[in-house]
């Protein structure tokens, strides 16, 4: 070997450490970056993100960095910039090899096109291949299914939006949610039959403290007075109150009318309760800025009240 190449080859392999060295030092950097970030996010979001970005910068090839960095972009509810730093966590993972390890970057991905999408910034069917990916990677992915749905919804495939929840419901039978929005579906088709025993089936999945659970019992009640069971359709409604009694219905007003409504249709019916539950309903709905919301059940509260013999004044 002369000995020029051979000055070359060492000049080279000199290069090729001093970049090596660079490259670890930077990736280095880039986690104590990131755990700066992990630090400030309780506290300081904004400061978390800007430590975030920072570390991507020196390590782009690190899929972890850019997973918090998407999770920090979802808590200040900015989806384009955490769909976008999805798609980097997803380009990493990939090139690292790992890609079977990360459905969660999927899924965040479509839920961030999804959010853009809900707020008119986006099509809805961006969202759906980053769903189908996910489930791809794990076949158990149940909120995968469950959000698919709702994109396919969207799309005007009511069957693949059914077989959808219906998935989830198999991988994960405790997930309340994704029984209102099936049977909810099956009202809208008019199977009313299918709609009362999945919410037969979710009412039997959920706890006293399940936030779902006025939704499962409130829906069943109108399933049962669509058929014309006013008993069983009371007895729903009852139990829909109930199960949000603990904070006065705040965030279910419409409790009192379900229960008023239905009282007034009992045969014989029980005038002085459904007088009751609905001048509650009329109280904090139909006399101040939620009236327009209400509307429709505000003037039904009138004239059901009025026919009772009772007065909303």
């Amino acid at each position: 070997m002369s000995p020029k190449i051979a000055k070359c080859w060492v000049l080279a392999a000199a290069a090729a450490v001093a970049a090596a060295t660079a490259c670890s030092r930077n990736n280095i950097e880039a986690v104590n970056l990131a755990n700066e970030g992990d630090q400030a996010k309780g506290s300081n979001l904004d400061e978390a993100i800007s430590k975030y970005e920072q570390a991507t910068k020196l390590d782009p090839d690190n899929a972890r960095i850019w997973w918090k960095l998407a999770l920090a972009y979802e808590k200040k509810e900015d989806w384009q910039k955490m769909a976008s730093a999805c798609t980097k966590a997803e380009e990493a993972a990939e090139k690292a090899d790992k890609k079977k390890t990360h459905a969660d970057y999927y899924f965040r991905h479509g839920y961030a096109l999804e959010q853009l999408a809900e707020k008119g910034d986006g099509p809805w069917a961006d969202a759906k291949t980053p769903f189908q990916t996910a489930i791809q990677l794990d076949s158990n992915y149940g909120e995968a299914y469950g959000e698919l749905a709702w994109v396919l919804i969207h799309a005007d495939d009511e069957a693949g939006a059914i077989q959808n929840w219906t998935k989830a419901l198999e991988v994960k039978p405790d997930s309340t949610q994704y029984y209102v929005t099936l049977a909810d579906e099956y009202r809208r088709l008019m199977f009313y039959d299918q709609a009362e025993q999945v919410l037969r089936e979710g009412i039997s999945f959920a706890k006293e403290d399940d936030k779902h659970l006025f939704n499962l019992h409130a829906l069943l009640g109108d399933v049962y007075e669509t058929k014309g069971d006013i008993p069983k359709a009371v007895t729903e409604y009852e139990a829909a109150k109930k199960a949000c009694d603990s904070n006065k219905c705040n965030d279910h007003k419409e409790a009192y009318f379900y229960l008023g409504s239905a009282y007034a249709e009992l045969n014989p019916p029980r005038k002085n309760e459904a007088i009751q539950q609905l001048q509650s309903f009329w109280k904090i709905t139909c006399k101040g800025a939620l009236a327009a919301k209400f509307g429709d059940q505000c003037a039904q509260s009138q004239e059901i009240v009025r026919r009772m013999g009772g007065s909303l004044q």
